[in-house]
Parts: structure tokens; sequence; C-alpha cells
């Protein structure tokens, strides 16, 4: 449990609904200073709202931002930056299902700048504060494990044949290679892949009606309650590895010679990343 005389300071993707809202209502609770950021204000009045009522008052900083835009997002890490000289965890949770394919205004597949490139920048461009943190530590909550889907190297926008599932999956597979290339480049910030399973999490307001339903009975019949789910988290913020990297699906320690965390293709995807930010 956090020390009350030396709270952290959480920055936290996605902080607005499910697990990330529940980590960041927590943490605060603990005693932290949490960052949480969503896009929508709303869901950001009721989690301030909610951190009143726990006695967390004043802890929570709720930032609107939409990270499907790299320049908001951008935006969003340096307005954390002017106000911290130091973090001590980022957790990554922000993502979202589209049935149909949606460019956003920088002509970005979504899915792949929600969930793959914003995480790519928070990681990257707040690595110098969580160098200075206590005890800077990056989770990323994604799929790693999962072995199905792929990065689509010559089409990573999907504009031949877009279908959600392999959206999702491109990403998922990128959040796994953008681990192994953060561990390569800033190794002294422990890079923490987590699966955590299916999970009575997220927002499923973009999926059609028929499909939510059948979501939330798969969830009362198999899926994990939130607190269990972010338990594991909360002991990597505690107590974070010392190895540069670490994958961890539910409570399984993965092996880093999985193929779906092949350095030479988390080289190619960081290189590719950097020349598709570059032209923005």
């Amino acid at each position: 449990m956090s020390n009350r005389n030396q709270p952290r300071v959480i920055v936290v993707s996605g902080g607005t609904d499910g697990m990330g809202r529940a980590l960041a209502l927590s943490r605060a609770e603990r005693g932290d200073c949490v960052v949480a950021l969503g896009s929508n204000p709303g869901k950001g009045e009721k989690l301030l709202a909610e951190a009143d009522r726990i006695g967390a008052a004043g802890r929570i900083d709720f930032l609107q931002v939409d990270l499907s835009s790299v320049a908001r997002t951008r935006a969003a890490i340096e307005h954390v930056a002017a106000r911290h000289d130091a973090l001590d965890a980022l957790v990554l949770f922000a993502n979202r299902q589209a049935p149909r394919r949606i460019a956003t205004t920088e002509r970005l597949e979504q899915t792949f700048a929600l969930y793959y490139l914003s995480r790519y920048l928070l990681s990257h461009e707040l690595a110098p504060l969580l160098a200075r943190g206590r005890t800077g530590v990056i989770v990323n909550v994604a799929g790693v494990g999962i072995r199905r889907g792929g990065v689509h190297w010559d089409d990573l926008q999907l504009q031949r044949g877009y279908r959600m599932v392999a959206a999702q999956l491109q990403a998922g597979r990128a959040n796994d290679l953008l681990g192994v290339a953060f561990a390569a480049q800033h190794p002294s910030v422990p890079y923490v892949l987590y699966h955590p399973g299916f999970t009575r999490s997220g927002d499923l307001s973009t999926l059609p009606v028929p499909m939510r339903a059948l979501i939330r009975l798969a969830a009362r019949m198999a899926a994990r309650p939130v607190t269990t789910s972010i338990e594991p988290i909360h002991r990597l913020i505690d107590h974070p590895p010392t190895a540069p990297l670490t994958a961890i699906d539910r409570d399984r320690m993965l092996p880093l010679t999985l193929d779906t965390l092949d350095p030479a293709n988390a080289t190619r995807l960081d290189a590719a990343t950097r020349t598709l930010l570059a032209a923005l």
C-alpha cells in the first residue's frame, strides 16, 4: 500500500471507464495523486464526484483528451509535464471498439491511433519523468499472450478490408512489440505488458445493441470482476519488477521468447511508427 506521506503520482489513460476508473479511484483513496485521461467530460465529472464521496477529493486531476488524436495526446503529455517533475507509474487502458472503420482528423484508423499510437506516445514521451520517479513503471494493459492476429505491415491503417476484430488484434500485437522496443530503448523504466483476461470492464456504447447484450451475458457467466483484474496492477505499482520488460497473462509470467515479442519485428514497427508520426 502507498505511503500516505509520500504519495505516488500516477497517470491513467482510459481513467473514466472500467478498470481504469477503478484503479484511479483506488489509488486516490490510498493517498496517491492520479492524472486520469479520458474523452468524456460527463464521465470525468462523475469520477471526481466519486473521489469526493470516498474521501479522496483533490487527489484526481481529470484531463479531458481525445487520445485517438496525436496532437491532443501530445498536448496532454505537455499538461502532465508542466505540473509534475516526476511520475511513479503510467497505466495504459484506453481503447474503444469500432464496428466500422473510423478515420480520425489526422486520417488515422481510430483503433490503431487510440489503442496503439496513444500508448506509444505516452510511453516514450513520459519516459524521462518516469525515470525520475521513485518507482517509475509502465503497465500496458492489453492482450499479451494472445497469439492471434498480427501487424498488417503493408496496410497499418486497415484501408483494405477493415474488420473490428482484426483491428483490435493488430493493435494488441503492436502493443506487445511496443513493450519490446521500449525496454530496449529505456531499460531503466520497467515496462510491463499485462493481459487481465476477460473482465467486466469497458465502454460498450459503440457496439450494436445485440452485440452489447451478448457481451454482457458472457460477462455475467465468465468474466473476472474488475477488482480481481486490477489487483496485480496495484502490486506492480507498489513493487515494480527490476527487469526492463515483463509479460504477464493473468497470473502467469510469460517467456519473452514468444513470437509475438520478436525483437526484429519490434524494431521494424518502431521505425514505421516514427516515420508515421513524423509525417503528421
